[in-house]
Order: structure tokens, then C-alpha cells, then sequence
């Protein structure tokens, strides 16, 4: 049994969650907190396997109740929130940096989609109860000291990443670690909820010395600049470097597929590629993975011990993809030798 606390300062939102979990046989809700200081002292002493986390509530908001529970009690927390304009986006995003493993819409009753929205949380909730977290803030571990190598040729032209659960954290501390005039343009494939990624890419945009911006059909891909992946579009690049939207068909599941994205990356770019597979469930992007190592691509990806979720990354070094897995504090330094030794 996976066993939830749910947090909520709304009577009606906490039954409404409630027997919309209760109603699986696998999920048991052992407690309901009415605003996020009763969250933090109910999941100390109930130990629950998950907490459901909204942002809006009284004595303390979401964002300092996951903050607080990551540093007493570490427990998978998913925020399931309502009505997220672009400030709320920036807040969730900071909920996701201190440890929220995902963020979803409230089902709301009598919306046109509130069966998808209750299967969305469901399954959600099965697929992190089991996730292993570790206490946030603690000392950070030094860099890596990048490892020496040989440039080669022809010069990394273009990086592209993969990142899924506990991606936005990490690649804001992979971006906060690189100049802003790193050389090159960098394009993301962050699996995240719909509507979000606007908000998110404002997010970074303000966290790292980067310029940060979802990526239109067209644009040239200007160096000291990311890009990311639009909503429920794939996003490729062409042979003058400007960004492709593709709508075609989800590709194992994923539109954006970061496996679509290291394909046409591949194609392109061949050795002139360098890319990244960051924390994440499941195995998007090994695949694409696999043709930039056939076109003699640079792959690297987050190691286990500083990943949030080792499925991603993981299944790319067991497939013996990755030619270095790297601590997330050492990720933002080998980038930094690897554009500017080619």
C-alpha cells in the first residue's frame, strides 16, 4: 500500500483528492493537513510514503512547507495545485528546487477533462511514492574537476539535454555553473506538465547567466542561449542551426521526445554534438543517444548518487552510451572543457 498525506487548505479539495485516491486499492490516505505547517508535523510523525502538496495555503505556503519537509523528513512530495499563472510557475519551480518531485493541476469537478486530471494524480502518486529522496541543502560536494582530453574535430557547435523528474533543479545548477558567453547554444527537452514550461523557462531565465526562452519554428540558435522545448511539440534543428518544430506522432509516449531531439541532432551535427541525459524516469532519449554515439557525438550523463531518478541516465551508461557519468556539481566544468577544446 502506498500510503498519502494530502495537504490542502480546502475541505473540498482534500476530500475530493482523497477519495479520488482511496478509490485505488493499491493507494491508503492515512492523513489530510489544512495548511503547510500541519503538513511538516503530520509527515514527521505519520511517515507517510508521499505527500500531495498545494501551494496556496495559510501559516505556510506550499513552498516553505516541501522546503521545511526535505530538510526534517525527507518524503516524495508532489505538488497538485490550481490556476497557475506565470508568478505561480515561477514559485512551482522553486517548489521543484527544494525538492518536489512534480507539479500537476487540481482536478476540478465538473471540468471537461477531470477524469484525465484524477488518472493524472493517480499515477502520478504510484510512480513517486517509490522514488528515493535525499535531505535538501545540505553542504554541496566541490566540483569535479573536469578530466583532460584530447580536443578533437570538428569544434561542439551545439548542446542538447535530456532531463525528466528533478530535471528543472538540476539544469539550474548546471546552468547557474556556466558563463554568459558560454559559446555555443544549447537546446532542452524537459519533460514537464502542460502550461509550465513558459514559466519555467522565465524561471531560469532569471536563476543563471543565461538567456532562456522556449524555442520557436525557425529562430537561428544564438550561442549563450537555451532553448527549450515547446508544450506537446518535438523540437529538432536544421543544417543552419535553427530551431524545427515537429508534430508528429509521440514517440514511446513523449512529445517532446528527447530521443526525437538527439536524432535530429545526430543527423545534423554529427561529432560537432555534444549531449547530456539528466535525472529522470524511464528511458527517453537512449534511444537518440544511441545515433550520436554512431555519428561520434560527445554523451555525458548525471551520475546516480546526485540524480534525483536514475532511469534515464542510468539506462544510457548501461547501454554504454555515455562516455562520462558525472556528479551534478561537475556537469557545468566538463561542459565548459569539452565546447572549448574542440
Amino acid at each position: 500500500m502506498i500510503r498519502v498525506l494530502i495537504a490542502d487548505d480546502s475541505v473540498t479539495a482534500r476530500e475530493l483528492l482523497a477519495a479520488m485516491l482511496s478509490a485505488n486499492p493499491g493507494i491508503e490516505v492515512i492523513g489530510m493537513a489544512k495548511d503547510g505547517r500541519e503538513a511538516v508535523e503530520l509527515t514527521k510523525c505519520l511517515r507517510p510514503d508521499l505527500v500531495t502538496m498545494d501551494l496556496h495555503m495559510p501559516v505556510m505556503n506550499g513552498f516553505e512547507a516541501t522546503k521545511q519537509i526535505m530538510i526534517e523528513a525527507p518524503t516524495p512530495i508532489i505538488i497538485v495545485t490550481a490556476g497557475l499563472d506565470v508568478n505561480d510557475v515561477k514559485v512551482s519551480m522553486e517548489a521543484l528546487r527544494v525538492g518536489a518531485l512534480a507539479l500537476l493541476d487540481k482536478p476540478a469537478l465538473g471540468a471537461g477533462d477531470f477524469q484525465a486530471a484524477c488518472a493524472r494524480v493517480t499515477s502520478t502518486v504510484k510512480a513517486m511514492a517509490g522514488v528515493k529522496v535525499v535531505r535538501h541543502f545540505a553542504p554541496r560536494t566541490p566540483a569535479a574537476q573536469p578530466q583532460a582530453q584530447a580536443a578533437r574535430s570538428p569544434r561542439i557547435r551545439l548542446v542538447a539535454i535530456a532531463a525528466s523528474t528533478g530535471g528543472p533543479a538540476a539544469l539550474a545548477r548546471v546552468f547557474a555553473d556556466l558563463p554568459g558567453q558560454f559559446p555555443v547554444p544549447i537546446i532542452v527537452v524537459q519533460h514537464i506538465a502542460k502550461g509550465f514550461v513558459t514559466g519555467f523557462a522565465s524561471w531560469l531565465n532569471s536563476s543563471c547567466p543565461l538567456q532562456v526562452k522556449v524555442a520557436q519554428e525557425g529562430e537561428a540558435l544564438q550561442p549563450s542561449r537555451v532553448y527549450l522545448a515547446p508544450d506537446d511539440v518535438h523540437l529538432g534543428v536544421d543544417a543552419h542551426l535553427r530551431a524545427r518544430l515537429n508534430h508528429s506522432a509521440p514517440i514511446d509516449g513523449f512529445r517532446p521526445s528527447a530521443t526525437f531531439t538527439f536524432q535530429s541532432v545526430a543527423k545534423v551535427l554529427g561529432p560537432a554534438a555534444l549531449s547530456l541525459i539528466l535525472t529522470g524516469m524511464g528511458q527517453d532519449g537512449v534511444a537518440g543517444l544511441a545515433d550520436i554515439k554512431k555519428a561520434g557525438g560527445r554523451i555525458a550523463a548525471q551520475d546516480e548518487a546526485s540524480s534525483v531518478v536514475f532511469g534515464m541516465p542510468g539506462a544510457a551508461i548501461a547501454r554504454g552510451l555515455a562516455d562520462r557519468a558525472l556528479p551534478l556539481a561537475g556537469i557545468g566544468e566538463w561542459l565548459i572543457t569539452q565546447v572549448c577544446s574542440g
